[in-house]
């Protein structure tokens, strides 16, 4: 088993070293990507690892492979897809990058207005229920001095997978996956993120166990356009 596990641990090494250099712009767009001799000497490792990792950028479009020629680097912010940001905003370095946070907010929020509405235009009755429950749970723990930050997130974290869930849209369940892996790896920005406005939080209740769609969109995006504003 470990035999078999290595190529692709190899493979990683060297996959998260160029995507690294790219994302951070040690190499970039148009700029030709070291060949596999030269990268598997550098990274001392084998050329089909070299390889493998380069297919995994072309993959995710940070580079083009042409066959006789250069591989190149290429403009993510045109090639790339949705499954970059959890990489840039998970860039190594001490804090996000300020400009990705703000774009990430932006996302979040046009996301969490849309996916409001549509929740209390599909849920049936027992659904809104139990949201209006978590959104009541959430705010105890946020008002618990005694609660740590760990519970307050993960209560916020279980409103926004109950709301999501219930807009009956895969794509922002699979973003907002993405969102929560991305902002919990800065716990303080995690925390931050959490609302402490406890009227705000009762009016949102309250719209959503009354179907009150746009008045409980209108509580959400004040909410969540105030923290793009305030972070980003």
């Amino acid at each position: 088993m470990a035999t078999d596990d290595a190529p692709r641990r190899v493979s990683d090494v060297v996959h998260e070293r160029l995507r690294g250099d790219i994302l951070d712009g040690r190499l970039a767009a148009g700029d030709p990507v070291p060949s596999e001799r030269v990268l598997a000497e550098e990274l001392g490792v084998n050329r089909h690892a070299v390889r493998e990792a380069l297919k995994r950028l072309q993959q995710a479009g940070l580079v083009r492979i042409s066959q006789g020629g250069a591989t190149r680097v290429l403009d993510w912010r045109e090639s790339g897809g949705v499954e970059l940001l959890l990489d840039l905003i998970r860039g190594g370095g001490a804090a996000p990058p300020r400009e990705v946070i703000g774009a990430v907010l932006e996302l979040r929020a046009l996301i969490g207005v849309d996916a409001t509405r549509r929740f209390v235009a599909r849920a049936d009755r027992a659904s809104r229920e139990r949201l209006a429950d978590q959104v009541e749970r959430t705010l105890a723990a946020i008002e618990d001095p005694d609660a740590p930050d760990g519970v307050v997130v993960s209560e916020y974290e279980q409103l926004w997978r109950l709301l999501v869930a219930g807009a009956e849209n895969v794509a922002y369940r699979l973003l907002l996956n993405s969102l929560i892996v991305a902002v919990d790896a800065y716990p303080d920005l995690a925390v931050a993120l959490v609302p402490r406005d406890a009227p705000r939080m009762r009016e949102l209740a309250a719209a959503v166990r009354h179907a009150d769609g746009e008045t409980a969109a209108g509580l959400v995006a004040a909410q969540l356009e105030g923290d793009a504003r305030a972070i980003g």
